[in-house]
């Protein structure tokens, strides 16, 4: 007898790659969060001045957003449907982020078409896991 709800090879590469993928966003928003005065000291002044002016929000949104997509991944790999819901939390925040990012900071100008790049990726990634997920769902790989 075959199990018609097995996952594919596929489904545990791109859980794997999840996880990978948020693991370093997760390393990014805490690299981010508690950067030493010494280390904001070596930046070139405009990026210094793009990570002294981030609002609350943006910081708390990046958290929200790296948090549950680390933890979408791996209800993903653990094969539970809270991945879909736990990934839509991640992109809403990651909307949110990424809102700042791309209209409201100056990103762009700093970093050149990397700040504008880095953040359609991460949305096009928060995207696809969502769906994926729901797609996981419907094939019935998660419960």
């Amino acid at each position: 007898m075959t199990n018609s709800n097995k996952p594919t090879t596929l489904f545990w590469i791109i859980g794997v790659a999840a996880l990978i993928w948020n693991g370093l966003g997760v390393m990014s928003y805490i690299g981010q969060a508690f950067m030493t005065d010494e280390v904001k000291a070596a930046l070139p002044e405009t990026e210094r001045a793009l990570y002294e002016n981030i609002p609350a929000w943006v910081t708390a949104a990046f958290a929200i957003a790296v948090f549950a997509g680390l933890l979408g991944s791996i209800f993903l790999l653990a094969r539970k449907k809270a991945a879909r819901f736990v990934f839509l939390i991640s992109l809403i925040a990651i909307l949110a982020q990424m809102s700042y990012s791309l209209f409201m900071s100056k990103a762009a100008e700093v970093y050149g078409p990397g700040g504008v790049i880095m953040p359609v990726m991460v949305i096009l990634i928060g995207v696809f896991l969502l769906m994926y997920s729901k797609k996981a769902i419907e094939k019935g790989w998660l419960s």
